[in-house]
């Protein structure tokens, strides 16, 4: 499968201690129109900035200082999300069911042909793609819930619980009219089309709404 089409700000990181395959490897991205960052070892790496568009690594299992294997566990430690591709001279199957356990996209031992190579790295770059637009599109959610008053979140939370404007009216005691015009509000800001649309909203936002919940003094009937 090719990768020709590939967004030009997607990066393939490399990772190898050996400059001829460095530079081999760099060739071959930059030969299908992506950026290529060689590196000699992690610490090269870490040095730098990574890069803001979709961004995968290529990286040698066997490395001076921390091995490959050692960083992929490094990263997943730190939270730190870019996918991997294992490349070796010296692999063997529990050090590749080990790295694929823990999350790499593909473990090639070498010599591998070129199309495998970029094969992985265009899943690898999908995948952050992927990634990238689901936390630029949750920092937008929390932007849109982060518009609304304290009434409005109140409101909200009691709403995707299910309450009737009624109910809610009860709990936040307020007028059932008070609570038609936050809940139409709310509807406008979070850019809701419908109820169980602002209930998957609330989903991906459950930690704020539990926050914003607290405050909501419950009424016995």
């Amino acid at each position: 499968m090719s990768i020709e089409m590939a967004h030009p700000q997607s990066t393939v990181v490399v990772i190898d201690d050996d400059p001829a395959v460095r530079e081999t490897l760099g060739s071959l991205v930059r030969s299908v129109g992506l950026q290529a960052q060689l590196f000699g070892h992690v610490r090269e790496f870490l040095a730098v900035a990574r890069p803001e568009g979709p961004a995968c690594l290529v990286l040698d299992v066997r490395l001076p200082g921390r091995s490959g294997l050692e960083f992929q566990r490094d990263l997943a430690a730190d939270n730190i999300h870019i996918p991997i591709i294992f490349i070796t001279g010296h692999g063997d199957i529990p050090m590749t069911v080990r790295a694929m356990r823990d999350g790499a996209i593909e473990f090639l031992t070498k010599p591998f042909r070129d199309q495998d190579l970029l094969d992985a790295i265009q899943l690898g770059l999908e995948r952050d793609r992927v990634r990238l637009d689901d936390e630029k599109s949750l920092t937008e959610l929390r932007a849109r819930f982060e518009s609304l008053g304290q009434r409005e979140r109140e409101v909200m939370a009691l709403v995707v619980a299910g309450r009737a404007n009624k109910q809610t009216a009860y709990e936040l005691g307020v007028s059932e009219i008070t609570v038609k015009v936050h809940r139409g509000q709310v509807m406008r800001k979070m850019k809701a089309a419908s109820l169980p649309d602002l209930a998957r909203m609330a989903d991906r936002l459950n930690m704020g709404l539990e926050r914003s919940h607290e405050g909501v003094s419950s009424r016995s009937p």
